[in-house]
């Protein structure tokens, strides 16, 4: 389980470590929020943002690896409305694949063993 992010005093903003700011080969879960709105503005690239509620993960968020690097905010779980299941160990893997539809362009792909597979028809 991922532990919970630190809480800048003075802006009351989430913050991630230094260290999460490294350039990594593959992807990580750096940390975890409450809640989605205390997700960072700004993440380093291959770095996965896990939101835990009581019940456990309910959503995980990140960057696309694509050029534009929007942001991506998928539901886990195994109940009604859930899709994405997220294997926390080290590197990460979400299943099913990732197929995101974002201003006309489509970035479809799967996240296995903390790497980017693109699936063939990007």
């Amino acid at each position: 389980m991922a532990k919970l992010l630190k809480l800048k005093k003075r802006t009351n903003e989430r913050v991630l470590r230094w260290r999460d700011w490294r350039p990594r080969r593959r992807y990580a879960v750096v940390g975890a929020v409450e809640a989605a709105d205390e997700i960072p503005d700004h993440l380093p690239r291959k770095v996965l943002v896990v939101v835990q509620g009581a019940a456990g993960p309910s959503w995980v968020a990140f960057d696309c690896p694509c050029r534009r690097r929007h942001r991506l905010l998928l539901p886990l779980g195994k109940g009604p409305g859930h899709r994405w299941n997220l294997n926390e160990s080290k590197p990460p893997s979400l299943k099913p694949s990732v197929d995101s539809f974002d201003e006309g362009d489509r970035c479809h792909f799967f996240l296995t063993g903390g790497l980017i597979r693109w699936a063939g028809n990007r």
